[in-house]
């Protein structure tokens, strides 16, 4: 976890996110993505954090997959 961004972190995965219901926000270094029920995100390596502005909660299904050409810094 980044501590001057608090949730922020980095996988060296390649990840694979399928909102299975709910709403959630996916914030990147350039922006945040409003994601809903049927997205799908796909990562590879980058600095990111889930947060989930509603008071209904948000089911993911995320399949990662290790990748040692992204490896964490």
């Amino acid at each position: 976890m980044e501590t001057a961004r608090p949730g922020m972190h980095t996988t060296p995965t390649i990840d694979y996110g399928l909102v299975l219901s709910g709403h959630i926000n996916l914030e990147l270094d350039l922006g945040t993505v409003a994601l809903e029920q049927g997205d799908i995100v796909v990562q590879r390596a980058t600095a990111h954090a889930w947060r989930n502005v509603s008071e209904a909660p948000c089911t993911m299904l995320f399949v990662l997959i290790s990748s040692p050409n992204y490896a964490a810094k």
